[in-house]
């Protein structure tokens, strides 16, 4: 039984693709497919709607895919690509009159503070110019409502970050490792949306090769790539890749059952 569905806002590394200035074959392509905003995604889940960070591009993926709202936001990690949309949060409180919690790894909840000082620490009142946000530490199980969220811890390099399950669905996103404990998180997993960012071994995220290496030991039904660079055409790597495992595209919708 479906209890909700996740859209896959933007699958694109932290550049985006098209790169500005490239003139590649990727870059240039007409498969809107190709197409790349910076790495989110939305869920509804038992009537609760989670976004999961708030990249640069969230004004227009808002825009684009018609969000209704936002009751909250999980956010993975601090890179720029995950969180400098922030101040796009502000429209979803003119829209419900309501603020909007935020939650984070308790180890980045500084770094948010600091960074985003004129929403969490404003000098000044600007009542109708600053998103209205509360900070909390995201612990291992969260319930909103009736909506389960589990935190996945996963490696990012040499930083320690978080992925999500919501129901059936897990988001890993840049992701280079994950560890054992974390994969026992997983069991029963049916749709998984993991970080695969090109062909070529990178320090901080896995490649596709290694990507679909993890996919086959959590084993869900189905699974996309996400955080894609534009070494990595649409058509060609849905070509290469296993059955039952596809490139994301921005836009795509996935069905959440419950668990």
């Amino acid at each position: 039984m479906s209890s909700g569905r996740a859209i896959l806002l933007g699958c694109g590394t932290s550049t985006g693709v098209p790169l500005i200035g490239c003139k590649c074959n990727i870059c240039t392509s007409l498969d809107p497919r190709n197409k790349r905003l910076r790495a989110s995604l939305w869920v509804e889940l038992n009537g609760v709607r989670l976004l999961v960070d708030t990249s640069p591009d969230l004004r227009q993926q808002a825009l684009e895919n018609n969000l209704p709202g936002v009751d909250a936001v999980l956010f993975t990690h601090t890179h720029a690509d995950h969180v400098h949309g922030m101040d796009d949060l502000r429209m979803f409180n003119f829209l419900q009159r309501t603020s909007i919690t935020c939650y984070a790894p308790e180890t980045e909840l500084e770094t948010i503070a600091s960074r985003f000082a004129y929403i969490f620490r404003p000098e000044r009142e600007y009542p109708s110019a600053i998103p209205r946000l509360e900070i909390e530490s995201m612990p291992a199980e969260l319930m909103i409502g009736d909506a389960r969220i589990v935190a996945v811890p996963i490696r990012h390099g040499s930083e320690d970050i978080l992925g999500y399950r919501f129901g059936d669905l897990a988001y890993l996103t840049d992701i280079s490792e994950l560890p054992d404990s974390s994969r026992q998180l997983l069991a029963g997993v049916e749709s998984l949306i993991i970080g695969g960012l090109r062909h070529t071994p990178h320090p901080t995220h896995m490649t596709v090769a290694e990507a679909v290496d993890t996919i086959e030991r959590i084993a869900p039904s189905r699974a996309f790539l996400t955080h894609m660079s534009h070494d990595l055409d649409y058509q060609v790597l849905a070509n290469e890749l296993p059955e039952g495992v596809m490139p994301g595209y921005d836009g795509l919708t996935i069905e959440i059952g419950a668990t």
